[in-house]
């Protein structure tokens, strides 16, 4: 009787401890229960995961950062969504005027002028709020003279703006141009009505003018847009856009765009493979049951890269114009990754874990740097 009960508390110590197991690693068990396969059977496309790099950290202990731009000299410049600019180099910080964090709202996208050389010109896309407490978004351009930010004038303003869904992203073309996305601040509609300025990509002069060749004679280039935040011309001259698809319970269906001017993208008729009249789908898309949540987008060396906030990865595309693949990398490794530039041979990407939604570490959040080729190794 004496071994058969050693053999009973022995037997329930082994499950006990098993049990203790799995609930202590439970999300673990999960993660990998839910873990995409290598094939997305919704795009068709490979996704692999590539983890053999070794990054190096350039700043740490950011507050939200949202977008870097890289100045001639090689200053970097970096806003956070709370309203403040920073210069890494010189580790200083530039409180901008007027800024409202909320939400996915603040202190957004930042571009340099084609010839910030001669004229020292930066332009920062900014959430306000208006006396009436409604918000909108605004491209403000400024004099940066060192640490100095001067002279503001509003380039573009009365963006809709909310809580969530707000764009953000500024990029000049080599026409000279300033392209801007805009999100369709949680009015769906507002995305197909080309007469708003929600859920478009604009298009501008550097003082703000509409040009000639806009396709409805006002600032919008292309329209049926969520909530775009990635813009990038490939080596081809060609425009592309990441974009975020629904949310909620039902996430899912991203974005890769092939940008044309006056070219409708479906938001909210279409997502995915769907089709309708002329609307245009995706050359890419994530599917139902992947969400990347692009958060930027950069042209280097034939591909296509892009940070992801709820994919927690830094995803490349190649092949965009035949049969794209997706490639994976850094999956899960920094938390969320939000912007992504190109600094010659190199990718700086920032972390995104003080946004609320993510899993920050003592260090969060960081502006990172990884070679170009190493990605390849």
């Amino acid at each position: 009787m004496l071994v058969r009960n050693k053999k009973f508390i022995s037997i329930s110590l082994i499950v006990l401890l098993i049990g203790v197991g799995v609930f202590m690693f439970r999300d673990d068990l999960l993660q990998l229960a839910f873990r995409p396969t290598d094939t997305d059977a919704n795009t068709g496309v490979n996704l692999e995961q590539l983890t053999d790099n070794e990054p190096e950290t350039i700043a740490n202990n950011l507050t939200v950062p949202w977008d870097v731009a890289v100045l001639p000299n090689g200053e970097l410049l970096v806003t956070e969504r709370s309203g403040r600019l920073r210069l890494i180099n010189q580790d200083r910080i530039i409180t901008v005027d007027g800024v409202e964090e909320v939400g996915e709202g603040g202190l957004l996208g930042v571009a340099l002028h084609p010839e910030f050389d001669q004229n020292q010109q930066i332009y920062l896309y900014q959430t306000t709020r208006l006396s009436d407490d409604s918000l909108v978004n605004r491209v403000v351009r400024y004099h940066l003279d060192g640490d100095t930010l001067s002279d503001p004038e509003t380039i573009i303003n009365n963006i809709p703006g909310a809580s969530y869904h707000d764009g953000g992203q500024l990029a000049f073309g080599s026409d000279g141009l300033l392209y801007i996305t805009t999100g369709d601040a949680g009015n769906e509609d507002s995305a197909q009505d080309t007469e708003s300025l929600a859920g478009k990509i604009l298009r501008v002069t550097t003082e703000g003018d509409i040009p000639s060749e806009n396709p409805f004679n006002n600032e919008v280039y292309s329209f049926g847009h969520r909530n775009p935040q990635g813009l990038a011309w490939d080596d081809s001259g060609q425009l592309w856009s990441s974009e975020h698809g629904r949310s909620g319970l039902q996430s899912g269906f991203d974005e890769l765009n092939k940008i044309e001017a006056g070219g409708n993208y479906g938001w909210p008729e279409i997502q995915g493979d769907e089709t309708h009249n002329s609307m245009i789908t995706p050359v890419l898309h994530s599917g139902p049951d992947e969400t990347w949540a692009p958060a930027s987008l950069a042209f280097a060396d034939g591909s296509l890269f892009f940070g992801g906030l709820r994919g927690q990865t830094l995803y490349e595309v190649t092949d965009y114009n035949n049969s794209p693949k997706i490639t994976a990398h850094f999956r899960n490794d920094y938390g969320r990754l939000r912007a992504v530039v190109i600094n010659k041979d190199s990718l700086l990407f920032t972390t995104s874990n003080q946004d609320g939604r993510g899993d920050p570490v003592d260090t969060d959040d960081r502006l990172i740097k990884v070679t170009i080729s190493s990605l390849r190794n």
